[in-house]
């Protein structure tokens, strides 16, 4: 089991696009083989400010996710249209290495 925590800063004013896309996105992993499950957050100091948590049954099934076409349309549409900055994803997992701190925009939840 490997859990990732992808950290994104939404631009103002854009934060009910990002989640609306979201959940249609969270549709689409449902059915991916090797999604657990995956949830949306929202810093309460930071509202453009957000963490998912996806779980997958390991690295692999995460790794072809994020290889996918699908993943590359959501993504690309994301920098266009409503994130702030690049993302950070971190992983945590028994085989894993430890999470390092994102590096600007949202802090990651240890």
């Amino acid at each position: 089991m490997v859990t990732v925590g992808m950290n994104y800063q939404v631009l103002e004013g854009k934060g009910e696009l990002f989640e609306s896309v979201f959940k249609k996105v969270i549709g689409i992993m449902e059915k991916i083989d090797g999604h657990v499950k995956t949830h949306l957050f929202t810093n309460v100091d930071d509202g453009n400010c957000y963490l998912i948590m996806s779980e997958w049954s390991d690295r692999k099934a995460f790794d072809a996710f994020i290889a996918s076409d699908q993943f590359r349309n959501v993504a690309n549409w994301g920098k266009e249209e409503v994130l702030a900055g690049r993302p950070s994803h971190n992983y945590y997992g028994d085989d894993v290495q430890p999470a390092k701190p994102a590096v600007g925009g949202c802090p990651v939840a240890h």
